[in-house]
C-alpha cells in the first residue's frame, strides 16, 4: 500500500523538534533511498530515511542500520555537497498533499546562505527525491523526460512545479457535515466517493469509514439512513482528531504475520480475518512497516547483475538439456539397427550387392521385417553400416546421459546461487559469491578490488531454546566449510529436501537433540530457503557423519544417507527469537 497524505502529516508533526538540528551525513544506501544523519541539540543523532522506491515510498526516522556502497554515488556526493552542514529550518506540508518540504539553511559554493529544500514526494511509483534552488531542480533520485511523462519534467535546471492537485475537501479544514453533502445521494459505493471527495487519505480508511457506519464496506451513498449518517459524522470527528493529536499507529497483517496496511484509527473491517497490531508512533509503524521490505530491494539493486548473470545462464542450461532430452529419446531406436544388422548376416547367402530392400523373417520376433539397402554397398557392408549406427547411438545415449546427468546438477546448483545472492544482507556477502562464482567459471576475468573479501564472513548464529548452539551457512562455500570443517561427527545436519537453502548444523557436543531444537532448527531451514513464504516445508536431518561431498562436485553439493524429515512452516518471529545477541 502507498503512503497516504494523512498519515504523512501525522509524521511531520513528530518530525517538527527536529528544526534546528544540523546536518551531519548524507548516504545513499540504494539507488532510490537517501539517508540523513542530524545532530539535535537535546536528543542527540537521528537518522531520517527518505525512500523513493515504489514499493516502500516513506520518510521517517529510522533505527535501522544501512550498508552504504563503497564508492559513494554521483546524486549522493552532491546531496553533500548541498546539504552537508546545513540546518533545518522548516517541514512543511500543503494540506494533505503526499509531500513533504524540508527546507534547509546551507552555505553555496561562495560562502552566501542559501536556501534548498528537500521535496520528498511520496506518490507510489510515481514516488521521488528532489533537491530545489530559488524554485529550480538541482537534481532529483528520478529524472523524468518528456519521455516518461509529458504533464510534469524533472530535470536539473528547470523550474520545479508541484504535481496536479485535484479539488478536493481537506479533513485538516472541512467538517464532518461538509463531508456528508458532498457524499449524499451518489450512488456510488461509499469508500470510493469518500476517496474522490477527501484529500489524502488511504482505501483501507474509507472502508473502515463505510464499516463503521453501516456494518457493510460496501455500503452505497444513498442507501445511508439517518443513524448510519451520524456513525459517519463520529468516525470523521474521530479522524480529525487524529490528524491533531490523538491517532492510533495501526499495522493489519495476514493471518501468517505478512504486513499488508497501516492506518492511523483503529481498524475493525477484517474481523478476525486480519491481526491488528499497535506501534507507539507514526514513525516507529514506518520503519517496522517498511524495514523487510526496503532490505530486500536494497539486495536486489546491489544483486542485479549477478541475478541477471544466474537467470540467463538457468535458461541456458534448461534449452541445453531439452535439447539432449530429446536426442537420448531419438537413441532409443538404436535396437533397431543392431536387429537390422543381425537379420542381414544371417541371411547374407541370400542377398546380393544392387538390392535397395529386402523382407527378412525377424528371428526374435517371428514375423517379417523389411529392410533398407543401400545398393552401392555389398550385404556385408550394409551389416556393418547398421552395425555403425548402432554403436555410434548406444555411444551417444550414454554420453547424453552423463551430460544430462550433469546438466541437472549445474541446474541444482545455479538454482542454490540464486537463493543464497536473493538472501544476502551486505555487500561482502555478495562478494564472496562472485568469488565462488568467478572460480566455477561464470564470471570472467579476476577479482576486482572492489570484491575482495578482507576477511571470510561467519555463519549466522542462532541458540535454541534448549541451548544448543545452531550455524546456518550464508552460501555455498559456506555451507562447505560449515558441514565438512566445522560439524562434528555427531552434530546435527539439516536441508530443505529438494529445495535450494542453507546447510543448517546443530552443535550436539555429544548429547542428544531434543525433538523441539530439531524443530527450531529446522524452522531455520525452511526460513533460510527458496521455500520461505511456502506454508509446509520438507526439512530433512540426519548426524553429520552421514554427509558426504561427492570427488568434483560443485560448492555446497553433497549427499547423504539415514535422514529422516520434518514438516515445518516457517515462522520469522521464532526465527528472530533464536538469533544470538
Amino acid at each position: 500500500m502507498s503512503l497516504d497524505g494523512a498519515f504523512l502529516h501525522i509524521v511531520r508533526n513528530e518530525l517538527l523538534p527536529l528544526v534546528g538540528s544540523r546536518v551531519d551525513k548524507v548516504y545513499q544506501p540504494s539507488r532510490e533511498e537517501i539517508v540523513i544523519s542530524l545532530r539535535t541539540p537535546k536528543d542527540g543523532a537521528k537518522k531520517l530515511i527518505l525512500s523513493a522506491n515504489s514499493m516502500s515510498a516513506r520518510v521517517n526516522l529510522t533505527s535501522a542500520a544501512f550498508e552504504n556502497p563503497q564508492q559513494p554515488p554521483m546524486l549522493c556526493m552532491l546531496m553533500r555537497k548541498h546539504l552537508g552542514g546545513g540546518r533545518l529550518l522548516d517541514i512543511r506540508q500543503d494540506g494533505l498533499e503526499r509531500i513533504l518540504y524540508f527546507d534547509f539553511e546551507c552555505t553555496n559554493e561562495i560562502g552566501d546562505i542559501v536556501t534548498n529544500t528537500l521535496i520528498a514526494e511520496i506518490m507510489g511509483r510515481h514516488s521521488n527525491i528532489i533537491l530545489v534552488r530559488d524554485g529550480r531542480v538541482i537534481d532529483s533520485v528520478k529524472r523524468v523526460t518528456d519521455d516518461i511523462s509529458s504533464v510534469r519534467r524533472i530535470l536539473p535546471n528547470i523550474v520545479y512545479e508541484t504535481p496536479p492537485r485535484e479539488d478536493r475537501l481537506c479533513l485538516l479544514q472541512c467538517s464532518a457535515d461538509d463531508v456528508i453533502t458532498a457524499i449524499e445521494g451518489s450512488p456510488e459505493r461509499l469508500s470510493k466517493k469518500l476517496t474522490a471527495v477527501l484529500e489524502g487519505v488511504s482505501p483501507i480508511f474509507t472502508r473502515e469509514c463505510a464499516y463503521y457506519a453501516a456494518k457493510d464496506v460496501d455500503v452505497v451513498c444513498n442507501g445511508l439512513s439517518d443513524s448510519a449518517k451520524d456513525r459517519l459524522r463520529f468516525i470523521i470527528n474521530k479522524a480529525k482528531r487524529a490528524l491533531d493529536g490523538e491517532a492510533e499507529f495501526i499495522i493489519v497483517s495476514e493471518l501468517s504475520g505478512k504486513k499488508k496496511d497501516l492506518c492511523f484509527i483503529n481498524i475493525e473491517q477484517y474481523s478476525t480475518g486480519m491481526l491488528i497490531s499497535h506501534c507507539e508512533s507514526a514513525n516507529g509503524l514506518l520503519d517496522s512497516f517498511y524495514a523487510a521490505a526496503g532490505k530486500t530491494e536494497r539486495t536486489k539493486q546491489r544483486a542485479h547483475d549477478l541475478l541477471k548473470l544466474l537467470l540467463n545462464t538457468y535458461e541456458r542450461i534448461s534449452r541445453k538439456l531439452e535439447l539432449q532430452k530429446k536426442e537420448l529419446a531419438d537413441c532409443s531406436e538404436r535396437e533397431v539397427f543392431r536387429v537390422c544388422g543381425d537379420l542381414i548376416n544371417a541371411n547374407i547367402y541370400r542377398l546380393e550387392k544392387g538390392m535397395t530392400k529386402c523382407a527378412l523373417e525377424d528371428f526374435y520376433t517371428g514375423e517379417q521385417r523389411e529392410i533398407t539397402l543401400d545398393a552401392r554397398l555389398t550385404p556385408a557392408q550394409n551389416a556393418q553400416k547398421y552395425y555403425n549406427e548402432y554403436r555410434k547411438l548406444d555411444t551417444a545415449e550414454k554420453m547424453l546421459t552423463e551430460l544430462i546427468g550433469k546438466g541437472q546438477q549445474e541446474l541444482v546448483y545455479i538454482d542454490s546461487v540464486f537463493d543464497a545472492v536473493s538472501r544476502t544482507e551486505s555487500e561482502a556477502d555478495l562478494a564472496e559469491i562472485r568469488r565462488e562464482l568467478r572460480e566455477q567459471g561464470y564470471l570472467k576475468g579476476g577479482v576486482r578490488p572492489d570484491e575482495k573479501v578482507k576477511k571470510q564472513s561467519e555463519p549466522l548464529r542462532f541458540r535454541s531454546s534448549e541451548g544448543f548452539d545452531i550455524l546456518v551457512g550464508r552460501n555455498n562455500r559456506q555451507n562447505d566449510q560449515l558441514t565438512l570443517k566445522t560439524a562434528k561427527a555427531t552434530d546435527i545436519w539439516l536441508h530443505t529436501q529438494g529445495i535450494a537453502g542453507s546447510h543448517v548444523i546443530i552443535k550436539s557436543d555429544g548429547k542428544e537433540v531434543p525433538e523441539q531444537t530439531l524443530f527450531e532448527a529446522a524452522q531455520l531451514a525452511a526460513y533460510h530457503s527458496k521455500g520461505r513464504e511456502s506454508s509446509q516445508v520438507p526439512v530433512d536431518y540426519v548426524a553429520v557423519k552421514f554427509v558426504k561431498k561427492p570427488a568434483g562436485a560443485k560448492p555446497g553439493m553433497v549427499i547423504f544417507t539415514n535422514n529422516r524429515t520434518l514438516f515445518v512452516a516457517p515462522d520469522e518471529e521464532l526465527v528472530d527469537s533464536l538469533k544470538t545477541k
